[in-house]
């Protein structure tokens, strides 16, 4: 089975982790779900993320994080850019999320970044999701 939105299905198997309270899920690896994870690390939304080889892609295993009352650190996470439909923001237009409460992530000139290191360095680029 073919996967159309990577990315998608990657914060899809986060979500539904989260849901269902696993202490890690398994993903299907690529270099933008590395760095997609390493943000979610250094953000505080999971404890911590791990890069293992195998004879494929390779697979990242993430320990995801709840609060004392076992309600997950990610309420919301949301694809915003698709492949059918590109979502780009100009530096000028990335927006806070829940007046910074939330973030989003952005694959800008610079990498992936979040939307605060946007502002900070003065670049725009695709919207790729927003978490809370």
């Amino acid at each position: 089975m073919a996967i159309t939105d990577p990315i998608a299905d990657m914060l899809t198997r986060i979500r539904n982790a989260n849901r269902a309270k696993h202490k890690e899920v398994e993903i299907p690896s690529s270099h933008i779900k590395v760095e997609i994870a390493k943000i979610l690390k250094e953000e505080g939304y999971i404890k911590d993320y791990e890069f293992i080889k195998d004879n494929k892609q390779g697979i990242i295993k993430m320990q995801l994080k709840y609060e004392p009352s076992k309600k997950g650190v990610v309420s919301t996470i949301k694809r915003v850019s698709k492949p059918g439909l590109r979502i780009y923001v100009k530096k000028d237009r990335v927006v806070k999320i829940l007046n910074g409460l939330g973030m989003s992530i952005l694959s800008t000139s610079k990498g992936i970044i979040t939307d605060k290191k946007a502002r900070e360095l003065g670049v725009g680029g695709e919207l790729l999701c927003t978490l809370y």
